[in-house]
């Protein structure tokens, strides 16, 4: 590789200018080129045909440089800083570049730089010609490796949890037809009837929100979301929650800073957190919001003046449906899913959440999410 293969692209006839100097000057701080100040071209004809392909996300690659990318090649966690930080796909990229021959295989990738989650790419490694430009093919197989797993889960969270509120609102409406006659029995059926169609619904509603948590990737299709909007906007939304608890919401300091992900998403996961907070708190205490920026990770904390969480509880309290206390769930409306759909979102956006809890003294649950590179976004409306 050197510099008969960037002049080679120079030298093409049609040509469309090419932004990505980043590669060139690599090649040049490498000393594995001699490059002149003129434009950096491809050809009109060769980003067309790039166009066409099928593939989530692609990268055409000089030598092993990346000279073109897809929108949110980035966000698959492929490049970094123009260059491709993945060894199980250069090792394949080698291998084409040896042989000449088109090679497939799968790459695992973590979705950040912390937490569990994990992404499977299926990638495609093809030679175009001889001037040394390899094309890279990318497919999220992750996606599709979900569809059977979220079937399976949204079946079993219906029978798990939906069968109660729904057998207690067949021995309710039987009560009431038995107590007919007894207008003051039938307004107390009525109203147990009523909180537990409450619950039903926002029971339905949480095991619809985690569904589609597992099934969508807002990596794919992400922007910048500015931290102090998702705060602020999930702590208005439990205001009245929090008001009818005598429990004041304050936003400490929050660095001003984006992460890259989905601002919904985002909002819900702060959302839960405050709620959860505000659903294990005595009255008259307070609900702290803040966020700062600690080794390259934005962390968003809630603390709480609440009851605590106990040691042996504390490994449990991500799982779908696990209640710390049945009966204050029951009083509050708790679904059980509420810090299980902040790990799912965590996770989705390449971050993790954790916990600190002491017995009487309260609770701070961290979230952490990686900053949003100032590369590779798309155009999002908050």
């Amino acid at each position: 590789m050197g510099e008969q293969l960037v002049k080679g692209l120079i030298r093409v006839k049609k040509y469309k200018y090419f932004p990505y100097d980043g590669a060139m000057k690599f090649l040049r701080n490498k000393g594995e080129a001699d490059i002149s100040d003129e434009p950096k071209l491809l050809p009109d004809i060769l980003l067309a045909t790039l166009g066409a392909l099928e593939a989530d996300s692609l990268v055409l690659l000089l030598g092993e440089v990346p000279i073109h990318q897809s929108n949110g090649i980035g966000t698959l966690g492929i490049l970094r800083e123009n260059r491709v930080v993945s060894e199980e796909l250069l090792a394949l990229v080698r291998v084409v570049r040896r042989t000449g021959q088109l090679h497939r295989g799968e790459v695992e990738l973590p979705r950040g730089p912390i937490g569990e989650g994990k992404r499977e790419l299926s990638v495609t490694v093809a030679p175009l010609n001889d001037s040394g430009m390899i094309l890279v093919l990318i497919s999220d197989e992750s996606e599709y490796q979900k569809v059977d797993a979220i079937r399976r889960d949204f079946v079993a969270n219906i029978s798990h949890e939906l069968k109660t509120p729904i057998g207690a609102l067949s021995l309710l409406s039987e009560a009431v037809l038995g107590a007919k006659s007894e207008p003051d029995a039938v307004v107390k059926f009525a109203s147990k009837m009523q909180k537990e169609s409450r619950r039903l619904s926002e029971l339905v509603q949480e095991i619809i929100n985690l569904s589609r948590l597992q099934g969508s990737d807002p990596l794919l299709s992400a922007y910048a979301v500015d931290v102090e909007d998702i705060i602020r906007e999930a702590a208005n939304q439990c205001q009245i929650n929090a008001e009818s608890r005598k429990i004041e919401i304050v936003i400490g300091e929050v660095s001003n800073t984006t992460v890259l992900g989905d601002r919904d998403q985002l909002i819900m996961a702060v959302h839960n957190l405050i709620e959860n907070a505000i659903n294990y708190s005595p009255e008259n205490t307070k609900v702290s919001v803040s966020a700062s920026i600690i080794e390259g990770l934005v962390e968003i904390s809630v603390a709480d003046q609440g009851i605590g969480i106990s040691e042996s509880e504390l490994e449990r309290i991500f799982e779908r449906f696990y209640r710390i206390d049945p009966a204050r769930s029951r009083e509050t409306g708790g679904t059980g899913l509420g810090l299980s759909i902040v790990k799912h979102v965590a996770l989705n956006h390449g971050g993790d959440v954790s916990v600190w809890s002491k017995i009487a003294v309260g609770s701070t649950f961290a979230l952490r999410l990686p900053i949003a590179p100032e590369v590779n976004l798309n155009d999002g409306e908050n």
